[in-house]
């Protein structure tokens, strides 16, 4: 019997972008209640969050809670974007600003792993999926930018020996984006199988860092 608890952002807590369709957690909870066997799913993550909120998020696990899932810093990332429209006088201007930025995210984004782990629970980690601008350059200088802050993530996955769900590469399609920025019915479908495979998969006990999509 598993109980999987989901943190971060509306990357899981998506309900009220889906429309009609079934948000993340419901995906993952048909799949695991399916199994007979006790084995459920709960959404402790908050549309809107950030890696420095996500520790309040942790009274919301259960004692029963097996598996934690973390998915979180596209919202720090969000509010960064004032730097696609930064005017500098050089290229190095945009380049040591993004890594200051990366930098204080690096240190909000490890500090939230030491309190996640304090829990003593097996935890995944996820990557920040690629936006859907309308744009073309938007779209073009939100993937450069982006590509600094999931260093972080898949830096400290390695460093910790977490499993890492890039999700760059799980959500591939338009059609996983109810919008810009946020995951559909299918996506968050895509999303859901690929947690369910860390977690029937992935040895825990090794302290290895393995990459799921």
């Amino acid at each position: 019997m598993k109980q999987i608890t989901l943190l971060g952002d509306s990357i899981f807590d998506n309900k009220s972008y889906v429309g009609d369709g079934k948000d993340t957690i419901t995906h993952l909870r048909e799949r695991m209640q399916g199994r007979g066997d006790g084995s459920d799913a709960a959404l402790a993550a908050v549309d809107g969050a950030v890696a420095a909120g996500v520790a309040s998020q942790l009274q919301n696990v259960s004692p029963e809670t097996t598996h934690l899932i973390v998915s979180v810093g596209g919202n720090d990332a969000l509010g960064e974007i004032d730097l696609l429209d930064m005017k500098v006088s050089s290229s190095a201007d945009v380049f040591n600003d993004l890594a200051d930025r990366a930098a204080a995210f690096e240190e909000r984004y490890k500090r939230m792993i030491d309190v996640i782990l304090g829990l003593n629970k097996p935890t995944a980690l996820c990557t920040i999926y690629y936006p859907r601008m309308e744009q073309a350059i938007y779209q073009k200088l939100a993937v450069a930018a982006l590509a600094t802050f999931n260093d972080v993530i898949i830096r400290q996955a390695f460093l910790n020996g977490l499993p890492l769900i890039d999700l760059r590469l799980v959500c591939n399609e338009d059609s996983d984006y109810a919008n810009a920025i946020e995951p559909s019915d299918s996506g968050g479908l895509k999303i859901a199988k690929t947690i369910l495979r860390v977690v029937n998969e992935h040895n825990f006990e090794a302290h290895r860092t393995e990459v799921f999509f």
